[in-house]
């Protein structure tokens, strides 16, 4: 981008993609908040006869549309350094797991890694969200990737120093998630600015994409750097990476938030915000069901054994195989911007995860249960699409930094209660049982949203309401 360009880009940084930018009077809040509202409705769609959405093939329709990072520069630019750094991020996980496990030769000090990454992503989640709808989004990222950047070096830094001290490693993981949760609403938050709403759900497949990309490739490739060179590789590798994000947050325009400023934003203030609207209430709810009930993941090492009589290996399939799901129903996600009954979509997504789920504890072969477990991925992808896309224009955007905020809560927290729940059941029962019975669940809590809020069925994008 030239600097002309870049200069316009700032001044029209505060209107939504497509909208006319215009003189901004001093006391123009409320008409900067009109102009946003015009702009979405009028880019949402794309309408059923929309010739660009009609004209390809069906074959071409089916693929990922790719029109967000064709069409827009600044959101290419950060999907393809989330992209980068996504990949780098989970090559530094496993170099940690790796460094813990070679220090301590113990899985109990190996499994406090994820209690050490929790907490900060609770508490900073939160507090992040808040920030995110007070402050400059783009200066927000800029902080979050440096700091993750940072911590990456420190890491290569003690790596190659020897220093073998396993309380360092979780400090740094404690303060990576900590810059993480700071950072990732304000990320989310950009995006309805950098695509015109019509745009969003093939915005959101696409950063599900690189997501799932990160979590296939990512641990693959720590794990060969680090057999051939050690973990300072996979860290010094990361560090590189954040430079992708780095120039792409540094590219972007201001992103303050719009709307009415009234003092701090308030965390409870985004929790009453959520009690109040019940389409976005329903649709964290249909994802809480679906990662309490519904995620088996504690339980692989002993399905592992007593399904199939594997060993770690299989225990590695029955992890990958979800996001390998995850990442093809990302690919084949052309569908999903003619979708206009958004509800009625998350709930059968679920739906499927939930059916999928118990499928996988019924039938004891191995790779019908990695097919399965792929579909839920599948179906999760599906899922996750349109709730980001629900919560990105139902929701005001002075607002959408806290229920991002609120969101990765769900995310960190959710399956860590299914943990929980999948570990009590299989205790008091067997394995099968607990994986059969969660996916039940998870069918009868979608069932019982849709009876309480029928309205979330009809749920139309084109009318967004919260």
């Amino acid at each position: 981008m030239s600097n002309d360009q870049h200069s316009s880009s700032a001044a029209s940084a505060d209107t939504a993609p497509g909208a006319s930018a215009g003189p901004d009077p001093a006391d123009g809040r409320a008409a900067a908040d009109t102009a946003l509202t015009e702009a979405v409705t009028a880019t949402a769609g794309p309408l059923p006869d929309d010739p660009v959405a009609t004209a390809a093939p069906w074959y071409r329709r089916a693929f990922a549309d790719l029109s967000p990072l064709r069409d827009h520069a600044d959101y290419r630019r950060v999907w393809l350094g989330q992209a980068v750094s996504s990949i780098g991020q989970q090559m530094t996980a496993v170099a940690v797991s790796v460094q813990v496990y070679d220090l301590t030769g113990s899985a109990f000090a190996t499994g406090l890694v994820g209690i050490f990454s929790l907490v900060p992503l609770v508490v900073f989640g939160l507090y992040g969200g808040a920030i995110a709808d007070t402050v400059d989004r783009r200066r927000l990222g800029l902080i979050g990737s440096g700091g993750l950047a940072a911590v990456s070096a420190v890491l290569a830094a003690q790596a190659f120093a020897g220093l073998g001290l396993v309380a360092v490693l979780y400090a740094a993981v404690a303060v990576q998630a900590g810059f993480f949760a700071l950072s990732s609403p304000a990320r989310s938050a950009m995006i309805p600015r950098l695509v015109p709403t019509h745009q969003l759900p093939a915005a959101n497949a696409l950063n599900t994409v690189s997501m799932n990309l990160g979590l296939t490739v990512g641990p693959m490739l720590g794990g060969v750097l680090i057999g051939a060179y050690g973990a300072q590789a996979a860290y010094l590798l990361d560090t590189v990476a954040f430079t992708g994000t780095l120039y792409a947050m540094w590219r972007l325009p201001a992103m303050r938030p719009l709307g009415e400023r009234k003092g701090r934003a308030s965390v409870l203030d985004g929790l009453r915000f959520l009690r109040e609207q019940p389409n976005l209430r329903t649709s964290f709810l249909a994802d809480l069901a679906a990662m309490v009930f519904g995620m088996p993941r504690a339980l692989f090492p002993a399905i592992a054994v007593t399904f199939y009589g594997g060993d770690a290996g299989t225990v590695g399939l029955l992890v990958s195989a979800p996001a390998v799901g995850a990442l093809i129903g990302a690919l084949f996600s052309g569908w999903v911007g003619r979708v206009h009954r958004q509800g009625i979509a998350v709930l059968a997504a679920v739906a499927a995860w939930g059916l999928a789920i118990a499928a996988f504890g019924a039938l004891h072969n191995l790779w019908l249960g990695l097919l399965f477990l792929a579909v839920a991925g599948c179906a999760d992808t599906v899922s996750m699409i349109f709730r980001n896309t629900m919560m990105q224009v139902a929701a005001p955007d002075e607002m959408r930094g806290r229920l991002q905020g609120i969101f990765i809560v769900v995310v960190a927290g959710g399956p860590r209660l299914g943990d929980f729940e999948s570990g009590t059941v299989a205790a008091l029962t067997n394995p099968a049982t607990s994986v059969i019975s969660g996916g039940l669940a998870c069918v009868a809590a979608v069932l019982l949203l849709a009876a309480r809020r029928p309205a979330f069925l009809t749920y139309d994008a084109r009318h967004p309401t919260p």
